[in-house]
């Protein structure tokens, strides 16, 4: 029988991607950016399509539908609304904002056809219908309950239901412009972080700051109720017709103007973050229990781009609601594509989700471009790198050593991940048990802000031992507290530290890892998914004792994670890293001295 192929495309918003299935399942996904170079690009993914029907080894014609991951109309519609509600208040936005609705967002299936030189079906599911499937269909369970948080979609911005072989059941959900996306946004704003991009920043920041806030959150800006609705106070906000995310009003209740980009981090806005953090966690547990009480499902599947917050999900799990969660790893609008495309499969054709086929849906993630052997053997003898081929075994000891010797290593193998975590195949990784491996990754590698933490990946084996859970993570998205016989206790001196003082000083064997609070964003890696990299780090805990190490995306700030070996090479050679493997190939810096790098700040592509 002719296998059935549907594409699933998002864009136009941030972190547009393309997703192609054949029969249900994943063949291929990547966001546009990695193609691109442009760091959340959210225009048409013309290079991640391309590159899904190029994994496939078909053309458009091959298939059965395109699946786009909302309904622009709509969208359009609660536009329109919104700035007639506030009007004559938000023209210049307004003004903005409909030149590219009127050129390209109102024409959507004409631009698809065009761009892709498509003449098929092109359906549109609701945005969180979207995230829905993206978090039930490769999910684990045979039934769940739903629940999606994000930003906004046409007008829904957070929504629940269950979901079983007989597809999606929405129950509920809340409208613009009260959204636990937006007002976590608008607090990134105020902090001097970019929206869509810096909300991870501010849940980073949190543990230095003291909850101050948190009494003026809920009595000026969120009416919660029972149920896990609640209401903002728009009198505070911006957002809902203005160019920016707040207003004076927000202003003078939190002590004065946003933070300039870039200028110093003080304690109001540490308080700040760790207020919003705690706020926005007490919203979706409330959320969750309310699910829990009306569904009696023992199951919850989670996506859109608040279930990123890893800080929240590792309450969520550890507050025994569900029996288990389980989190969509491109929660956010990338994921969308592979939610669209999903709904379209199950919901509109009427495919039966199944156990085993689809808990093996997500394939660890791994569904970007691969690079063979030969590919990266040619790109290393064109660019003049210097490198040297290992076999297996030599491999693995050689970058185990490196680790072990305090080498910071790119780490660059098989297929890229979807989503935005390094999952140990675009990875930089060193040693979690070095002291001075985060001051190092941060400031000379990632060029970042200090106080940002790493995560470790760790031996799924091994979890327990370590951490204060026996829950998997393979994805990154769960925060746990590192095991209490592995920290090092504070001095008293230490315990009257506060704020971005609580940075330099060991708190755990494992300190490039250990967070202020004592936590860690876990990376659990099974020899089932990625074999290569439990197979390093299973011989670095041979060489050591440690049965984890330090991962973090394959980029520096501002850049998208790498997608190619030039890519690689070009960021192996502007930062200080000290070795680089691509597939079995083994670089050290000090021996590239006459090889080509693309400058700093470019992307490399003239190195394909």
């Amino acid at each position: 029988m002719k296998p059935v192929y549907i594409l699933g495309l998002s864009a136009w918003y941030h972190d547009s991607a393309a997703v192609l299935l054949r029969d249900g399942e994943i063949v291929a996904a990547a966001q546009e950016e990695r193609f691109s170079r442009k760091k959340h690009d959210h225009r048409f993914p013309q290079k991640a399509a391309d590159y899904c029907l190029r994994e496939a080894g078909i053309d458009v014609s091959a298939l059965k539908a395109i699946a786009f991951y909302d309904k622009p109309f709509i969208k359009f519609n609660r536009l329109l609304e919104s700035y007639l509600h506030y009007a004559p208040k938000g023209l210049s936005s307004f003004i903005k904002a409909m030149p590219l609705w009127l050129k390209e967002k109102l024409w959507i299936p004409d631009l698809i056809k065009k761009k892709l030189d498509y003449k098929g079906a092109i359906l549109f599911p609701e945005h969180h219908i979207s995230h829905a499937a993206s978090a039930f269909y490769p999910s684990p369970f045979e039934r769940a309950a739903f629940l999606t948080v994000d930003g906004v979609g046409e007008w829904a911005t957070s929504s629940w239901g269950v979901a079983g072989e007989t597809g999606l059941k929405m129950m509920a959900e809340m409208h613009f412009p009260h959204s636990i996306g937006l007002l976590y946004s608008a607090f990134t704003y105020y902090t001097g972080f970019k929206v869509n991009s810096g909300e991870y920043k501010v849940m980073g920041l949190a543990p230095y700051g003291e909850p101050r806030y948190v009494d003026a959150i809920r009595e000026h800006l969120v009416e919660l109720y029972e149920d896990g609705s609640f209401r903002l106070n728009m009198d505070y906000f911006n957002y809902a017709a203005g160019l920016t995310m707040t207003n004076r009003r927000f202003d003078e209740l939190f002590g004065g103007p946003p933070r300039k980009p870039e200028s110093t981090l003080t304690q109001r806005e540490m308080d700040l973050a760790r207020s919003v953090q705690e706020v926005t966690e007490e919203i979706v547990l409330t959320m969750a229990r309310h699910i829990r009480r009306e569904t009696g499902e023992k199951y919850l599947c989670l996506a859109g781009g608040v279930a990123l917050n890893c800080v929240a999900n590792g309450k969520l799990l550890r507050e025994g609601l569900f029996e288990d969660i389980w989190i969509q790893p491109a929660a956010g609008d990338a994921g969308g594509a592979l939610g669209a495309a999903l709904a379209i499969w199950h919901d509109h054709l009427g495919h039966a989700a199944r156990l085993p086929e689809k808990a093996a849906l997500q394939q660890g993630s791994y569904l970007g471009p691969r690079y063979e052997q030969a590919q990266i053997a040619s790109f290393i003898n064109k660019s003049g790198a210097v490198a040297h081929h290992m076999d297996d075994e030599t491999l693995y000891n050689t970058v185990a050593g490196l680790i072990d010797s305090g080498r910071v290593v790119g780490w660059f193998q098989g297929r890229m991940e979807f989503g935005p975590r390094a999952l140990g195949n675009r990875s930089i990784i060193g040693d979690a048990r070095n002291p001075e491996m985060q001051k190092k990754m941060n400031l000379k590698i990632k060029y970042r802000e200090s106080f940002r933490p790493f995560a470790p990946s760790v031996l799924e084996e091994h979890l327990a031992d370590w951490f204060e859970t026996d829950h998997p993570s393979p994805y990154m998205l769960l925060v746990s507290p590192v095991k209490q016989e592995k920290r090092i206790p504070m001095t008293a001196e230490e315990e009257r530290l506060f704020g971005i003082g609580k940075l330099n000083r060991r708190r755990s064997e494992i300190p490039a890892v250990t967070h202020v609070d004592y936590s860690a964003r876990v990376q659990t890696v099974s020899k089932s998914t990625n074999p290569r990299y439990h197979r390093l780090i299973e011989t670095f805990y041979q060489k050591t004792g440690c049965p984890l190490i330090v991962n973090t995306s394959f980029n520096v700030r501002g850049e998208p994670i790498v997608e190619s070996p030039a890519q690689a090479y070009a960021c192996f050679m502007n930062t200080e890293m000290d070795a680089l493997v691509l597939g079995n190939h083994v670089l050290y810096k000090e021996e590239q001295k006459g090889a080509t790098a693309a400058p700093a700040g470019r992307t490399a592509h003239e190195l394909d």
